[in-house]
């Protein structure tokens, strides 16, 4: 039996094979100047006054793997500002190689735990919320590992302004219904989906990722939910 005081992991492996020397490069110059920094204090970050420029609004994506969503949201969105949360080193350091090379200064990245980071930032400071494809943890011994959690929704409903939409999508059907269950079953959520076409079918302002084609040639669907924070 675990620890009542024991931290359960919802990721896993921290760092893969030794980067590539352009990938390694890429980590250093941009990881320089886009961590973020945890407070020492006890104040709270205004999500916006992360970026050197004026941005309109602030979105967040929780495991951005290799970062395609994340870069095709900032490219296409260059008035918003983006938090990625990624604690696997070879996944942040593909990001930062497309940074680089598509010049995108809007992009901040956390590179550990969200939980970390979410008590940090200001209430009702986060305009949309990205959960694609987290890990389903599909033995029922690790289903405390998933992300979508009542504590963890409690949080991202304290983020999240009215009328934000927290998206989520999942290849694995055991993973969609716990998702599907968990938020709506909060409270603090209303799903957006009024016919099967919505969560059969990607948003139409998203694309496409790596992951989610390769699970479509081996007969794996992705399933998109749409939730509005309350």
């Amino acid at each position: 039996m675990a620890n009542k005081d024991e931290v359960i992991r919802y990721y896993g492996r921290h760092r893969g094979k030794i980067l590539r020397p352009d990938r390694q490069s890429a980590y250093e110059e941009i990881m320089a100047w886009c961590r973020i920094p945890l407070p020492d204090d006890g104040t709270q970050i205004d999500p916006r006054c992360l970026f050197d420029f004026p941005v309109r609004e602030v979105w967040m994506e929780i495991g951005f793997g290799n970062g395609e969503q994340l870069i095709h949201q900032a490219l296409h969105n260059p008035d918003i500002g983006f938090i990625g949360c990624e604690p696997f080193m070879n996944g942040v350091a593909s990001l930062c190689r497309d940074m680089r090379d598509n010049r995108l200064r809007n992009i901040r990245v956390f590179q550990d735990d969200v939980r970390l980071l979410m008590p940090k930032l200001q209430e009702k400071s986060i305009s949309r919320l990205f959960l694609l494809n987290s890990d389903p943890w599909p033995k029922t011994r690790h289903h405390k590992r998933r992300v979508v959690q009542t504590e963890n929704l409690d949080a991202f409903h304290r983020l999240l302004k009215p009328g934000a939409e927290f998206r989520m999508s999942s290849d694995v059907p055991a993973l969609n219904a716990w998702q599907l269950e968990k938020t709506f079953l909060h409270g603090g959520f209303e799903w957006l989906a009024t016919c099967a076409a919505d969560w059969r079918n990607r948003p139409a302002d998203m694309r496409g990722t790596h992951y989610q084609a390769k699970g479509l040639v081996q007969g794996r669907e992705t399933m998109f939910l749409n939730f509005k924070a309350k």
